[in-house]
């Protein structure tokens, strides 16, 4: 379970270090940072992939997404108006996460030398990475490191050379993630792959999830919610007591059942009181978009991590407690965390095993609401 995410440099988050539970509920105002947190995670997981340079680029490049404000904040709380400051330290963007037995640290940064006239003169780089045992990423808990070009495994008696000439686009995670040479690298690499992030689902007409598709086996529902009814066939299958629960909760004893014809798998709901079953696309947006949420958190294959941005979205009020339920239910078998506006969900989430984060904007800056110095998590950025 991971027990810690530290971001800094990104957005809002000029230096963030979230603890984290088996649930984790994040709430706060408009424009506190709650969507910068998400697509913070979503950009960690993408280095288990291979894929963050790309995504930074697709949002606009990592220079829009730095943090914009002054290096130190201290003189602008002071005197209460933000001016520029000195730099101190490189321009950056780190995250990482620490958790029961393998942490991982990235520092991306801006190109030194793209090369002559390259079109790719503001792809950013990867300057640091570190893979390390235990909850803090200090030197002495290093398994792998790399800076820069240069990567080195600790082999138990000292470090051995990996490379000398990684590409600074390339992940010690891609490169040399093998279970038999290095496990810990391997294990890092799977779980953030592993992760899954569902923002919402398109009910629309035109929306995937009410037409027909071609059905396989589907333990995992994608993240538009294309092949809910695949979905919802597999967790059937697999028991799915957990969906039928929340289903007859939520809509007056109705139940689910998957139409199958010439390969194609078309949803139904069976309500009191109707002579038929209603179809996918004759469903309500509400209706729909609940049942998409319920098939991403009954999954017979739970992922390490699950991040759901704001699921209460355009749900009636009463559809909320069985929300809630589902969402207690999956954090018994994977970690999950919640970034909810709900007060009600909130609420409803609120256990003997709940983290509960509010966050709050000061002069631009994310802060979690009541986080002193000695209440945050240990974090060590270490230096390049």
């Amino acid at each position: 379970m991971l027990s810690t995410l530290a971001v800094r440099g990104y957005r809002s988050l000029r230096d963030l270090v979230l603890p984290l539970g088996p649930l984790t509920v994040v709430t706060g105002a408009n424009g506190t940072g709650k969507s910068s947190l998400y697509r913070a995670l979503r950009l960690l997981a993408d280095c288990g992939r291979g894929e963050v340079i790309g995504s930074l680029a697709r949002e606009g490049g990592l220079e829009s997404v730095l943090w914009a404000g002054p290096e130190q904040l201290g003189d602008a709380r002071r005197s209460g108006t933000a001016q520029g400051t000195g730099r101190t330290r490189p321009v950056s963007l780190e995250m990482g996460f620490a958790s029961d037995d393998f942490g991982y640290l990235v520092d991306l940064g801006l190109p030194q030398d793209p090369g002559h006239a390259s079109a790719f003169a503001h792809d950013p780089e990867i300057k640091r990475e570190t893979v390390f045992a235990g909850p803090v990423p200090r030197p002495a808990a290093a398994l792998v490191r790399r800076t820069r070009g240069f990567a080195e495994a600790n082999g138990g008696s000292g470090f051995d050379e990996l490379s000398r000439s990684l590409p600074t686009y390339r992940s010690v995670l891609a490169e040399f993630a093998h279970s038999g040479a290095h496990p810990e690298l391997s294990a890092v690499r799977d779980r953030l792959r592993g992760w899954r992030f569902y923002d919402g689902f398109r009910v629309d007409a035109a929306a995937p999830a009410r037409r027909p598709q071609v059905g396989t086996r589907t333990p995992v529902l994608c993240d538009d919610g294309a092949d809910l009814a695949a979905a919802v066939q597999t967790i059937i299958e697999a028991g799915g007591d957990d969906l039928y629960r929340a289903v007859a909760a939520a809509f007056d004893g109705a139940s689910l059942s998957v139409a199958v014809s010439d390969g194609l798998f078309d949803l139904q709901l069976h309500q009191r009181g109707m002579l038929r079953p209603l179809r996918a696309a004759e469903l309500s947006d509400g209706t729909l978009r609940f049942l998409l949420w319920a098939a991403a958190l009954t999954s017979p294959q739970p992922p390490s991590l699950m991040v759901l941005n704001e699921p209460e979205t355009s749900l009636h009020p009463e559809l909320v407690a069985p929300l809630a339920g589902l969402i207690r239910s999956a954090a018994a078998q994977t970690q999950v965390v919640v970034i909810t506006h709900s007060p009600t969900l909130r609420e409803l989430l609120d256990t003997d095993t709940t983290t509960a984060v509010g966050l709050i904007r000061d002069f631009g800056e994310t802060l979690i609401d009541g986080q002193g110095l000695l209440d945050a998590p240990p974090w060590h950025w270490g230096s390049r």
